[in-house]
Parts: C-alpha cells; sequence; structure tokens
C-alpha cells in the first residue's frame, strides 16, 4: 500500500534514544505511513537500533545519506526517497508532537503547499529550550507573519508537512542546517501558495544535545527571510478569447 505520508527524520548519534522515539510516532500516527530515518555514517550509533526496530516494523526505512553530511542534505535525501506525495519533516529528539503529523498531512491533502506546527499561534507554546534561538525564531517568525503575511506564525519551525509536487516544482536550495522550512515558506509566498498551520507544543529535549548551531546559520535564515519579505508575484490574467 503506498503510504499517505512520507516522515523524513535526520538522526545523528541518537543510540538507544531513537527506539521511544519511534514508538511514539508509530503510535501516533493512524495514516498509513513510512519513516525515513536518514543517518549520515554507518557508524552512527543509532544504526543498530534502527536495523532492530526496521527488521519488526515495516513502516520503517533506515536510509545512509548520500547527499553529503549534515541535516540539510539528510533532509534532500529523505524527501527524494519519499514515495508519498505528503512529506513530513520531524526531529529525532521528541520535541515534536507526533499526533499532529496526521493533521498536517490532511492540510496538505485538502490543498495547502506548506502546512506548519505553529509554536507562536495562539494554542501553541515552547517549553525549554536555548533562550537566543527561540527570541530569534519567536520575532523571526511573528514579524514574517504580520509584515510578510508568510501564512503561518513559524515559519522556522522544522516540524512541517509539504506537498511533494510543490517540492519538485520549486527545489530545495538550502545547503546547511535546518532551513529548509522558512525557505519552502517564502517560495510558498513569493508564488502566491496557500500556507496553513495549527498550533503545536514544542518542549524542550530531555536528554543529549541539541545539533542546532543559531550563530553558524543565521546568515541563511536572514537570507530566507528578507526572500519572504518579498512581495508575491503576480500572476498573469488569462486572454479573453475571441
Amino acid at each position: 500500500m503506498k503510504p499517505r505520508v512520507s516522515i523524513v527524520v535526520p538522526v545523528y548519534m541518537e543510540g538507544a534514544g531513537i527506539i521511544p522515539f519511534l514508538d511514539r510516532v508509530f503510535e501516533a500516527v493512524t495514516l498509513p505511513c513510512e519513516l525515513l530515518a536518514v543517518y549520515d555514517r554507518p557508524d552512527d550509533t543509532t544504526v543498530p537500533y534502527l536495523a532492530a526496530a526496521a527488521a519488526r516494523e515495516p513502516r520503517l526505512r533506515p536510509l545512509l545519506n548520500r547527499y553529503g553530511r549534515g541535516p540539510a542534505a539528510a533532509l534532500r535525501f529523505g524527501i527524494d526517497e519519499a514515495l508519498s506525495d505528503v512529506v513530513v519533516v520531524t526531529m529525532a529528539d521528541g520535541s515534536d508532537d507526533a499526533h499532529q503529523i496526521d493533521p498536517l498531512t490532511r492540510l496538505v491533502e485538502r490543498g495547502v503547499v506548506v502546512a506548519s506546527a505553529s509554536r507562536y499561534m495562539r494554542g501553541g507554546q515552547q517549553v525549554g529550550g536555548p533562550w537566543a534561538k527561540g527570541t530569534i525564531s519567536r520575532m523571526a517568525g511573528l514579524s514574517l507573519h504580520l509584515i510578510g503575511r508568510v501564512g503561518t506564525h513559524d515559519p522556522t519551525n522544522s516540524f512541517k508537512a509539504y506537498s511533494r509536487q510543490f517540492i519538485r516544482e520549486v527545489g530545495v536550495e538550502s545547503d546547511a542546517g535546518f532551513t529548509l522550512g522558512i525557505e519552502l515558506v517564502a517560495k510558498a509566498k513569493e508564488r502566491g501558495l496557500p500556507v496553513a498551520e495549527i498550533p503545536t507544543i514544542w518542549l524542550d529535549r530531555a536528554e543529549g544535545t541539541s545539533n542546532f548551531r543559531v550563530t553558524k546559520w543565521l546568515g541563511r535564515y536572514l537570507h530566507w527571510y528578507l526572500r519572504a519579505l518579498r512581495p508575491t508575484r503576480k500572476r498573469p490574467r488569462p486572454q479573453k478569447l475571441g
């Protein structure tokens, strides 16, 4: 059966911590799905646990990233390998609410090209996490929502669902970090395509350390922030016949 949603998860040295994450996702998602866990190196500590889990869970597909190391390459590779028409990106640290994968998927099936889980809209919340990262993300999101009219209060959040047809049409340029989320929001805004959101509660990871690097990737986020402020392209009016 073709899955209705492909869940793409970049993993890096998660070790045994990947198991409770997988259990939560497969318990929460009721739609036919596949989960693509993308790792950079065969000696990643996550690999043996993924192999054991895949032996008993046919919806799990561990994949060795062939596009180069880093989360941006892992996301591009996972999206290209996906079998579904809808792709959801989520993180392996368990910070995202897996119960929202189903409603995000259904929004894309109804016609939006990007469906965002939003921490900064009414009903959403961010619990924990670095102060600087949260402050920059909140300010960027709210300003883009008010000024750029991008369709979501949280364009920088990685937890989103996408139309694969839309991704094929616009392409992915992000080559570092997790900037894919704001890139695709900016490209949807440029083209006047629909973006929707639902509130989410993000919880900081209970164990391990985050691979998010604010200062290292800030320039790339700024590039897509400014691009999202560009006016929407005017579509040509249909010509009258006769």
